[in-house]
């Protein structure tokens, strides 16, 4: 009795492989210490602006400065986000198809739906003098 293997649908690369979760942590953390250094810069100079009598020209590193944890903290918080969209797909909705009435013909939409005779009268019937 011979055993067949069963073959899996592709080979996997190593240039296809996620990061380590340790290293997705520390990438997350660098970024956010990074990112919060980056705020005490701002808030050192937007005093130092303010002490100088900068007027609103202090109001630029201290908007950086109350913005910055906001962004900081949601990247930091993001998560492992998948790599590539090689397994989504787009949504395509599954519609009807269109009618076409059977024999090729096409219903005139002026007429009311009815047959129509060479002159444009509807349902064959003579109108007016002939």
């Amino acid at each position: 009795m011979a055993m067949r293997r069963v073959r899996r649908p592709g080979a996997h690369l190593v240039t296809e492989a996620q990061r380590s979760k340790s290293a997705d942590i520390s990438y997350r953390e660098r970024r956010y210490l990074i990112m919060m250094a980056i705020r005490v810069v701002c808030f050192v100079v937007a005093v130092v602006v303010f002490a100088k009598g900068g007027g609103w020209l202090t109001a630029i590193p201290a908007v950086g400065a109350i913005v910055i944890p906001y962004f900081a903290v949601v990247f930091a918080n993001g998560g492992r986000e998948p790599s590539s969209t090689k397994g989504f797909r787009a949504y395509e909705p599954n519609l009807p198809a269109v009618y076409h009435p059977p024999g090729g013909d096409s219903v005139d939409e002026g007429t009311g739906g009815g047959q129509t005779d060479r002159r444009g009268y509807g349902d064959g019937r003579m109108q007016g003098n002939d």
